[in-house]
C-alpha cells in the first residue's frame, strides 16, 4: 500500500507571520517530525496569492495580505523546510483553499494501487479541512486521515469544530 502525507501551508505567513498564531508556532515540532518519520510520497502545498490579493474575493473577505508569491511569508516556516530538505517531496502551489491538483498528483503517483493519506497543517478550518474534504470525495474507500497535533486552526475553537466536521465525514481524525 502506499502512502502520502499532504504537509499543508507551513508557510510563514500561517506560523509567525501575518496570520500566526501561537498554535501554528506550537504545531511546528510535530509537524517536522511527522515529516521526519514519514515513510513515503510526502506533498507540500502552498497558499498562493499575488500583489492582487486585496482585489480577490478571497481578499476582500479576509483582508490581510499573505502568502504573497515570492516574498518571505510565502516561504515555508525554516524548520519545515529543513525537515523537507532530507526528504524526497513534491511542492503544490494552490491559489485558493483546497487544490483540485491534489487528487490529480495522488492518483497519478499511486498508480493503481491502495493508499492511504494523512495531513498535517495550517488552518484546520480552512485549508486542512477543504483539502482532506476533496480528497475523501474524490477516494472515498481510501483511508484519509488527519493528525490533530500536528494541526492548527484560526482559533482552538474553530480548530475543534474542523475535526469534528471531518469525523463526520469519515476521515480519520487522530
Amino acid at each position: 500500500m502506499k502512502k502520502f502525507l499532504v504537509v499543508v501551508d507551513m508557510q510563514k505567513d500561517f506560523v509567525d507571520g501575518s496570520l500566526g498564531t501561537a498554535e501554528a508556532q506550537a504545531v511546528v515540532p510535530e509537524v517536522c517530525e511527522k515529516i521526519r518519520g514519514f515513510q513515503g510520497q510526502i506533498i507540500c502545498t502552498f497558499d498562493t496569492h499575488f500583489e492582487n490579493y486585496l482585489e480577490t474575493l478571497e481578499g476582500k473577505n479576509l483582508p490581510v495580505k499573505h502568502c504573497i508569491k515570492e516574498t518571505l511569508g510565502f516561504e515555508l516556516d525554516e524548520n519545515v523546510k529543513a525537515a523537507l530538505d532530507s526528504k524526497e517531496h513534491i511542492s503544490l502551489e494552490k491559489p485558493t483553499f483546497g487544490s483540485l491538483k491534489l487528487p490529480e498528483i495522488i492518483r497519478e503517483k499511486a498508480q493503481g494501487e491502495d493508499f492511504s493519506v494523512e495531513l498535517v497543517g495550517l488552518c484546520t478550518d480552512i485549508c486542512v479541512v477543504s483539502n482532506a474534504l476533496l480528497l475523501k470525495a474524490n477516494f472515498p474507500e481510501a483511508e484519509i486521515s488527519v493528525d490533530s497535533a500536528c494541526c492548527a486552526g484560526v482559533t482552538p475553537e474553530s480548530h475543534n469544530c474542523a475535526l469534528n466536521t471531518m469525523r463526520s465525514c469519515q476521515i480519520n481524525v487522530k
